[in-house]
């Protein structure tokens, strides 16, 4: 049985950043789902078992799965493994964020906090993460005016509590297959981490949001890391 490709978006941003994936996905004949994580945050902390249960509303009763997290989705993966059993067969890293081993996790790197403590209004809560940066960062992301408009108007104002939880890191989460997708700087150091876990790394030149510009190319190579570094297509 093939296995189900689940794309996770970042709680930052919102599920249009992977349904051109999905389509195209679907156009190869391979099933993938979107989970909705816009909604993680409402009802106060800790949000990550919102996250999960989300992603586990998205998926198919049956079948195998292959998790795939953008972004500051690469830091839920383990929980949400964990949350669906033996069905995740392996996790793919897309210009994301990687989790330690086990333990716990924050949800920002202390070093940024600052910048998000400057940005949070005073009901704590931050602007839409597009307005986080300058237009000389964002154009590049979003060219296409249509795709860019829905991008923005479905990102939730995030509170900055989400970004100082503490995620736990279920301990052998990576005894499935892993590998790691990057677009471009910042994410060269993470990518290099990813190799030294010995874990296979594809580059695919772009930037961050680099799914919503050219889903074909990363459709591509999402299913040549399954199914060639991974494991091969039974």
């Amino acid at each position: 049985m093939q296995a189900i490709f689940v794309l996770v978006h970042s709680p930052s941003v919102g599920p249009s950043t992977w349904r051109p994936v999905a389509e195209a996905l679907g156009r190869r004949g391979r099933r993938a789902v979107v989970p909705d994580l816009t909604a993680v945050t409402e009802g106060g902390p800790p949000h990550w078992p919102r996250v999960v249960e989300a992603v586990r509303a998205a998926v198919p009763e049956e079948g195998p799965l292959v998790l795939v997290g953008h972004s500051n989705a690469g830091l839920f993966l383990p929980v949400v493994k964990e949350g669906l059993g033996e069905r995740v067969v392996a996790c793919v890293f897309a210009d994301a964020h990687l989790p330690p081993r086990d333990g716990l996790v924050r949800t920002a790197e202390e070093a940024f906090l600052p910048f998000l403590r400057d940005l949070a209004g005073d009901d704590g809560l931050l602007p839409r993460w597009t307005d986080w940066w300058s237009e000389d960062d964002v154009a590049p992301m979003l060219p296409d005016p249509e795709v860019r408009r829905r991008v923005v108007e479905e990102q939730p104002r995030l509170p900055l509590a989400y970004y100082t939880q503490l995620v736990p890191v279920p301990a052998g989460w990576d005894g499935v297959p892993c590998g790691f997708v990057w677009y471009g700087p910042p994410y060269d150091k993470v990518a290099e981490q990813a190799a030294a876990r010995g874990w296979p790394v594809t580059r695919v030149t772009g930037a961050h949001l680099h799914q919503v510009v050219d889903p074909e190319g990363v459709a591509d190579t999402l299913l040549r890391i399954v199914n060639s570094s991974l494991f091969p297509e039974r």
